[in-house]
């Protein structure tokens, strides 16, 4: 190239003869014609076209490529492999040229890709209150002084870029439920529209195109709500970038600074007043002014949240004989009377509901463990009272029954000294089936008080508490229409005359 530049300025610029400047570069007369007279400003070179013995099977092996881009990387065959078909085929070229082969068909297709597949986008825009993007991350946060693995809600409104983040421990059903109850709560309303990729929660099966198959729970989710669910193509993360880009920027911004924290309520709490004050301190870009500006003008177009989704998960479990369902490696206990019988466990983010012949028999806070081991067990000592009433002696080493309140192991401590001690313990636990727990409880400590533990004191102190606090007679006023007109006067001088009068008789 700077061969010709000098040609082109000696002649063009300096009028120097084309016999001085093929003296000076030792090329020819004609050559210097040949590049003035073409008029370019850089030197071209036309490559030959030499034949390969690959070209017979260059179609094939293109389609071999084409083939292993689309599966996936652990799966893919190599070029050497691919070597090995082309022998087998016939061809008696060297590897090198089918490596070369590959390397240049590879090139040509992410070049593609830059120019109109996905190294290209389009510009976006949305309508106030047309659409929301959600979407899971993965963080940690020190919670009750260990570092926890979180699973992190992202919700973001695609017209004024508000959003919402609200942190979990597992990313299930029930917790996706939950945050999208939150979310709307926080966001003021819902949306027309939905933006999702394809989480297994949303979504059972991907088909051809837009086809999806949507989990049934999911589409009630959808249909209490009245929004659209709208679900991207595979593995176009780009469909949903702005609350993508909300997952980099919260980490920056939130975890990455993040105090600990007692409770994981504590710290949704704070991971919300921190999502409103970055509304404040934001500015939105497309509109004048900052996000909360923008989003208390989307929040006109927004649908009201009615009444939250009732959003829990149920199963079918059948209860044990020591009266207990299993739920992720743990154990809760449920009411003797459904032992050996199945039935319906509602789980939520952070409590069990079990329900049975239509009605809910208990609840539990809901235990979810990090660790791996054999889980835990959770009892409520008062499922058991219908057993222990058959067998008195369960009592003593009965594992629900390790757990009870101080006055009641105090109290069971002086009755098993006695004979019968057990039975009278098991009495005095089921009076809580008749009467309130407090109250069978401040019985027992007055009880202990006394210096009397027995089941005939303690009877003694809750029938007086229990008469204590019942309300005094009312007062009954008598209506007006039984005043007397004329009251009695009291004269002893009637007895004398009635005496006095001989002819007049008496009734007997």
């Amino acid at each position: 190239m700077a061969f010709l530049s000098i040609i082109r300025r000696w002649h063009k610029r300096e009028h120097v003869p084309i016999r001085e400047i093929s003296r000076r570069l030792g090329v020819s007369r004609n050559t210097i014609r040949k590049y003035l007279r073409s008029d370019q400003i850089e030197p071209k070179f036309q490559v030959p076209d030499r034949p390969s013995k690959l070209d017979p099977y260059a179609e094939k092996l293109a389609a071999w490529l084409r083939r292993e881009a689309s599966r996936p990387r652990k799966q893919r065959r190599t070029v050497k492999q691919l070597y090995g078909d082309l022998v087998s085929l016939g061809y008696d070229g060297s590897y090198n040229r089918v490596a070369a082969f590959a390397r240049a068909w590879k090139e040509e297709c992410k070049l593609l890709q830059q120019t109109a597949g996905r190294g290209t986008f389009v510009p976006l825009s949305f309508a106030p209150g047309e659409a929301f993007q959600f979407d899971w991350s993965e963080d940690f946060a020190v919670i009750g002084s260990a570092r926890v693995k979180l699973q992190v809600a992202h919700t973001k409104l695609c017209y004024s870029r508000a959003f919402i983040i609200r942190a979990y421990l597992l990313q299930t059903h029930e917790m996706l439920f939950d945050a999208h109850n939150h979310a709307f709560r926080a966001l003021g309303g819902v949306p027309r529209r939905g933006i999702y990729d394809n989480m297994s929660t949303a979504v059972d099966k991907v088909g051809r195109g837009k086809e999806r198959s949507v989990n049934l729970r999911f589409q009630a989710m959808t249909s209490h709500y009245l929004f659209e669910p709208d679900f991207c193509n595979r593995a176009a993360g780009w469909e949903k970038g702005q609350v993508e880009k909300n997952v980099q920027d919260a980490r920056h911004r939130l975890w990455q600074s993040m105090p600990p924290f007692e409770t994981l309520d504590a710290l949704n709490d704070w991971l919300e007043q921190r999502c409103r004050a970055l509304w404040e301190q934001t500015v939105h870009g497309g509109e004048p002014g900052c996000i909360a500006d923008v989003w208390a003008q989307e929040v006109e177009s927004l649908m009201p949240v009615g009444r939250p989704f009732d959003g829990f998960v149920e199963f079918t479990k059948r209860v044990s004989s020591t009266c207990l369902i299993h739920l992720e490696r743990n154990r809760y206990s449920v009411p003797a009377s459904f032992a050996n019988r199945p039935v319906s466990l509602r789980v939520y983010p952070n409590r069990l509901v079990v329900a049975a012949e239509g009605q809910v028999i208990c609840e539990h806070p809901r235990v979810v463990e990090r660790t791996h081991g054999p889980g835990r067990t959770i009892y409520d000592w008062r499922h058991y009272l219908a057993v222990i009433q058959r067998k008195p002696g369960a009592l003593r080493n009965g594992a629900p029954f390790l757990e009870l309140p101080d006055a009641f192991r105090h109290l069971q401590r002086h009755l098993l000294h006695h004979p019968g001690g057990d039975r009278d313990m098991v009495e005095i636990l089921a009076l809580v089936l008749h009467h309130d727990e407090q109250l069978v409880l401040t019985a027992v400590e007055l009880a202990l008080a006394d210096g009397v533990p027995s089941k005939t004191h303690v009877l003694n102190r809750l029938h007086r508490l229990i008469d204590g606090q019942q309300a005094p007679p009312p007062v009954i006023t008598a209506p007006q229409a039984l005043t007397l007109a004329h009251e009695p006067r009291a004269d002893v001088e009637r007895y004398d005359t009635l005496r006095q009068t001989r002819e007049t008789r008496h009734a007997s």
